[in-house]
């Protein structure tokens, strides 16, 4: 399976044209949104995100700054209904399923995180409504996409040592074995890690200052054997 993985494109998103070679599946983690409050911004990321050509599925979520999928769920649901290729995950699944190998590769996607400056999608840190969230998470996930990261994988800002990931979302993740984790949030802790079991994403694309500078992931991943290549 041929994956891009993107997020925090804040939008500025046109900037990765060059940079999306098509494949299976395009993933987006949130933070495609800049305040939030703008319906425009969503429509433009939506026609933007739509009109990508090459992949045949197209899966996101939302993020802390995209705070009118919080705020309006109404009316995304009408403006989702506008872009039916579209695949948007809120605590919710889905199954691709592939003829040729009989398998289906499973997805879930989650928008929350622990309390970040009153944004969007906020819990309070290590609470029971967070933890709540997490346990939604099926046992059988492949492939989890979460804006923000978990503890202690790519989840520092460049040249501090603290961690400011979800501890909660690391005890489920060590739990539920998904082969892949796919986030964002933390912009300079865009990066890959691998625990054995996990291969662990943050894919953002903006540095801290917003400007354009980590490029998308591109990757072949074998679910039988959970191998992954870059391209």
């Amino acid at each position: 399976m041929k994956i891009t993985l993107i997020s925090d494109t804040h939008t500025k998103h046109k900037q990765l044209d060059s940079y999306l070679p098509g494949g299976d599946v395009l993933i987006h983690a949130g933070d495609f949104m800049n305040s939030g409050y703008d319906e425009d911004d969503v429509h433009d990321f939506l026609s933007w995100f739509d009109d990508i050509k090459g992949y045949d599925k197209k899966i996101f979520i939302a993020g802390n700054h995209d705070r009118y999928f919080q705020d309006h769920p109404d009316k995304i649901k009408d403006i989702l209904a506008e872009y039916p290729n579209l695949i948007y995950l809120q605590d919710s699944k889905y199954g691709l399923y592939d003829l040729d190998t009989d398998k289906t590769t499973n997805f879930y996607g989650s928008p929350w995180q622990p309390y970040f400056h009153n944004w969007a999608f906020n819990l309070p840190r290590n609470g029971a409504e967070l933890e709540e969230k997490w346990a939604m998470i099926p046992p059988h996930t492949d492939i989890l996409i979460t804006h923000g990261p978990s503890w202690g994988y790519v989840d520092q800002v460049k040249g501090h040592s603290e961690h400011l990931g979800c501890e909660l979302l690391t005890a489920y993740i060590d739990n539920i074995k998904p082969k892949i984790h796919v986030c964002g949030h933390i912009h300079s802790g865009y990066g890959y890690a691998y625990d054995g079991i996990t291969h662990y994403f943050n894919a953002s694309v903006l540095n801290e200052r917003y400007n354009f500078e980590n490029k998308p992931f591109n990757i072949e991943w074998d679910k039988q054997t959970n191998e992954i290549v870059f391209i």
